[in-house]
């Protein structure tokens, strides 16, 4: 054997080693977790994700992996961070924070199981053909939260009923945008309120709607049900008590973080039920049969101690349908 082949099979045998050790240990299975918005404002839901693979046996870092990838809420990087994933062969990719998550990992994979998390209607979005019988490589959960936006404003108006004009806060690069615009238009119609649509998404876009806040003075405020929007719940928050306006938000984590009143499903136990989903197809479902699940609780939580700090007194009809009144 000469030296130069001697060299070659030494030099083959050191990289050899780590190369298998590699091998050994990507036997555990890597979940691909494609997000458009940020970490920041998320970690309860991450959090819930996080229990929903507990209870189906898996332990981020004992059985399982996991890597993110957050879009910051530039809906334009989801095609390659989901073509990433797909390169690095993850077992199962996670799409959340609304449907263009979940439509860029169905554009980069039709056979790696996707499990999604969106607020609209994901027949219409494009997601899947039905409900009940997905078909294909994706399935997960709906929450359906942009068709409480008339149930929000019927709230808020039970709240604040001599309210003139509402302000309505919604992400411009939305894909319901539109229809939250027009369902608010047609609800506070009714009231014989006016609407002004304020559009904003980054922490700038929002701070300058809310400057307008001093000419408009709205009796009332509503935040469009949008994940980048939801992930800014504290910022909101704090704008609202600046300009002590009565607001009411999606989920209760903006309640709890010092908002009014929120009302709807709730979003950790829909990101629970994406981790049990995804345990679930780990373990050898299929997303084909798997139906699309659906929120069958609604919460309306109260902050009566910023109801004090705002001066309002909650009427007692909506104390009495609260799930949760914060002190």
């Amino acid at each position: 054997m000469d030296r130069r082949a001697f060299i070659g099979r030494v030099a083959g045998g050191v990289l050899a080693a780590p190369l298998a050790t590699r091998a050994q240990t990507s036997s555990m299975p890597v979940i691909g977790f494609l997000s458009s918005v940020s970490p920041a404002g998320w970690s309860p839901f991450v959090a819930a994700f996080r229990e929903g693979l507990n209870e189906a046996g898996y332990v981020e870092g004992k059985n399982v992996a996991v890597e993110f990838r957050w879009a910051e809420g530039q809906f334009d990087r989801l095609p390659a961070l989901a073509a990433d994933l797909v390169s690095r062969h993850v077992a199962i990719i996670v799409a959340t924070g609304g449907s263009r998550s979940g439509l860029a990992a169905k554009a980069a994979t039709s056979t790696i199981p996707i499990v999604f998390g969106t607020g609209g209607d994901p027949v219409e979005q494009g997601l899947v053909p039905s409900l009940g019988r997905p078909g294909g490589n994706a399935t997960g959960v709906s929450i359906f939260t942009s068709d409480l936006m008339t149930k929000r404003l019927e709230l808020l108006h039970e709240l604040v009923p001599t309210a003139i004009e509402i302000a309505l806060v919604v992400n411009p690069n939305s894909p319901t945008t539109e229809s939250d615009e027009r369902k608010a238009q047609q609800q506070v119609r009714s009231y014989g309120q006016r609407i002004r649509v304020l559009r904003a998404s980054t922490e700038q876009e929002i701070d300058a709607a809310f400057a307008t806040f001093a000419q408009l003075r709205p009796g009332g405020l509503i935040i469009a049900p949008n994940p980048v929007l939801n992930a800014r719940r504290e910022q909101f928050v704090a704008l609202a008590a600046r300009y002590s306006v009565p607001a009411i938000y999606e989920g209760r984590e903006s309640a709890a973080a010092g908002g009014l009143m929120s009302y709807g499903p709730s979003l950790a136990d829909a990101y629970r039920q994406v981790g049990i989903y995804t345990g679930r197809i780990l373990k050898g479902a299929k997303p084909a049969d798997l139906p699309v699940l659906q929120p069958t609780k609604f919460e309306l939580v109260i902050n009566l101690k910023t109801a004090k700090a705002l001066g309002l007194t909650i009427p007692q009809s909506l104390l009495l349908r609260a799930d949760e009144v914060i002190q």
